[in-house]
Parts: C-alpha cells; structure tokens; sequence
C-alpha cells in the first residue's frame, strides 16, 4: 500500500485477452497495476518490447521481465532430462513445467515489491488456475488472489466489448490454432484438439518441413547432462537446446499428440511439437540403457514417472520433489558418453552410442555365443533354483485353477 493509498496488484501478463482485460479492470476497481511477464525461454526481444508497449497503453502502472529461463534449466529441466520424463509416454511436459516455474517467480516478485494483491487471467476450465494459485498459497499465504476472468465467467466477446468501451479497439480476432512457445516445446491447440479423432493438419504447426535430406549429428553427456553437439560445447545447456531446436526444426520433427487427465479431472488433448526435448531425452535415454543396471533404469522409471505427474499437477513444492532429485542426480554419476543419431524429414533415428562407462564392454565378457564368464551348467544350476517359487506355486495350486 503507498501512493494514493492505492495498493499493488502484481498481474501475472501474457499480453493476449485475458490479462489485458485484467489490466484495465483492476486498475478501476483501484489498484496499481504492475504487469509482469516472466520469460521461460519462449519470448524474444521484439516480443517483449511489444508486451511492454501494450502494458503501458493498458494503463499498467509498471511492466517487468523477469528472466528464468536458466533458473528454469537449473531447478526442473535437467531432472525433466535425468528422469527421461515425458506425461503419458508422450508429452515432455513443455506447458506444465513452464507455468509452475512462472507461478513461483510471480510470488516472488509480489513479497519483493510487498504486494498484498496477485492476480491471473486463468479461466476455471484448466490447469494453470491450480498451479498459481497453489504457489500463491503455499508460498506467500496471505496473500490475496483475484482472478477476474475465472470469478466473472466472461466470454471472450465480452471481454472485447468492455475494452472497446475503454478505449482499447485492437485486433482481438481469434487465431484458428493457438500456440504456446517455451523452450521446453510448443503447444499446439485447434477446433481439432477438441475431438478425439482429428489430427492437426500440416499448416498448424509452427515449424514446417524445410529439409528433405538427412543429417548425423553427435550429442555428448557429462554425469546425464547434454553438453555438446558435434563436439562444439556451450556456456549453458540453455544455449544448446536452442541449436538443436534450429538445427531439428526445418525436419519438422517433434510433433505428436499428447491425450492427459487435467488436474482438475477431465481428460484433454493438445498438439505439441518439441524436436529438440524429444532429441535430448531419447539419447539420454539410450545412454543410460548402456550405463545404468536393470534396477537402477526400474527404480528411475518409476520415480521420474511420479515426479513429472508432480510436476504438471503444480505440486512441484512438495519436499518429496527434492528428495527424488537427489535420487535422479545421483543415477547420473556414470552416464557419460556420445550418442549419434541422423534426423530426417518427420523423425529421428538414434544409431548408438561410445562411452567408458558402457556395460556392454568386452571388460567382462561378450554377450551370446562367445561368452565365457559362465557355462551352460552354471545356467542350468541357475534355473533349477530360480523356478522353485513357481513351481512350488504351481504344485499347491495347479488342480485349483
């Protein structure tokens, strides 16, 4: 509270409809709006000179950039990449792990500037209203949260019409396909996303085939992280995932579909494209076929599993997230090596990989025919004894069944 005994209401932006209704609203119900956008990787300099721009016409009081795209790599993504984690097989969380990181720099921001007031344009249909809301109130209980657009349940015409009134005729022409950038992958979401049957059609996805030929390129890993393409490294991984992206995207690779339950019930669908996470979680995959034991890759699995359903449900807060982390950090101590792989127009082929650490090392002995680490009346010992839980099994019970 300060000038004017008006007080501050920190507006999460994103510059479309919804939070430039917020805007003009909240600074008539009397507060000082401070609009904030926060990077995760999916804006460019131009973008947020134009998000600025329209802030200040709205009558925001203040516009801030905050910058996490590093922090997002540092605290998520590379355990996004350790877990190999991808929602339903399918979805590398691109949108989910995006608007947690944005939630908690927004909260943030709010108890910097001691604001009593945050504030979302978040409809009460998805996801993104659970996951500010649960950073809002784990970290910063008091403060207080105003959604206009979930609390009024306004239509989009409405919203355009309350702007006209106030002076704010821009084009709000509604896109056919919308697109949600992030450096973690591009969500996609058309009239075909609604049905369970339509795939999207060629033209909607951002990237568009360029390349019809092939091309070999070599990621290198250090301890389950991807430092290098072609031999080249990088000051950030930030930096590289953004290569592989330009160097992937004219093969229009990474699309899918991705079919999920919502956090608040309700099954949803979303086109995506996401060539270069897809890319980096496969080959660290592979990578860690050739590194890791049996149950070290089970127990990953089923942990990384349970940390991405965390993750794209906004409970990324929760103690027990540090605590597998340290799990999946600690599984990369040995996984370190090169993967090749070719990219072609559509897909990719992973072709193998080299590394010290591989287990399919002749150290010990070659797999098949030639191996001489045992003989074949160790196997038939090991047999005999691994079949006695069963056969004792099948020996009470095989009259019953």
């Amino acid at each position: 509270m300060s000038k004017n005994n008006q007080p501050i209401v920190v507006l999460a932006f994103s510059g479309g409809l919804d939070t430039s209704y917020c805007v003009v609203y909240l600074r008539q119900q009397g507060y000082r709006v401070h609009a904030v956008t926060v990077n995760t990787g999916g804006f460019s300099a131009k973008q947020l000179k134009d998000l600025e721009r329209r802030a200040k016409e709205l009558g925001a009081e203040k516009f801030e950039v905050l910058d996490e795209t590093k922090r997002f790599y540092k605290k998520c993504l590379r355990y996004l990449i350790y877990g190999n984690v991808l929602r339903n097989h399918t979805y590398p969380l691109s949108v989910s792990a995006e608007r947690v990181f944005q939630a908690l720099a927004i909260v943030q921001y709010a108890q910097d500037s001691q604001a009593e007031y945050v504030a979302h344009g978040s409809t009460g249909a998805g996801n993104d209203q659970v996951r500010f809301d649960l950073a809002f109130r784990i970290l910063s209980p008091k403060v207080q949260i105003i959604t206009p657009i979930r609390d009024q349940q306004l239509s989009r015409q409405e919203e355009v019409e309350f702007l006209k009134e106030n002076g704010i005729d821009w084009s709000w022409e509604k896109a056919k396909y919308s697109i949600n950038q992030g450096i973690w992958g591009t969500s996609v979401g058309g009239q075909e996303t609604l049905t369970s049957h339509q795939s999207l059609p060629e033209e909607a996805y951002p990237s568009q085939l360029l390349d019809i030929g092939s091309q070999k390129i070599t990621l290198g890993f250090e301890k389950g992280e991807v430092e290098s393409i072609n031999g080249k490294s990088f000051k950030h991984p930030i930096e590289l995932i953004q290569e592989l992206q330009r160097m992937a995207a004219p093969y229009a690779i990474g699309r899918d579909t991705h079919v999920g339950d919502t956090i608040v019930g309700i099954k949803g669908r979303v086109g995506f494209e996401a060539a270069a996470p897809l890319i980096i979680i496969h080959a660290h995959q592979l990578l860690e076929k050739h590194t890791l034991t049996k149950w070290q890759l089970y127990w990953k699995d089923q942990l990384a599993t349970w940390y991405g359903m965390m993750v794209h449900e906004g409970q990324f807060l929760d103690p027990v997230m540090r605590n597998i982390e340290v799990f999946l950090k600690d599984t990369q101590k040995l996984v370190s090596g090169e993967v090749y792989l070719q990219l072609h127009p559509y897909r990719y082929e992973l072709q193998g990989i080299s590394s010290a650490n591989d287990l399919m090392s002749s150290k010990f002995g070659d797999y098949g025919e030639a191996n001489k680490a045992w003989t074949g009346e160790d196997v038939k010992g090991f047999t005999n004894i691994a079949a006695n839980a069963t056969k004792i099994w099948f020996a009470v019970n095989r009259k019953k069944s």
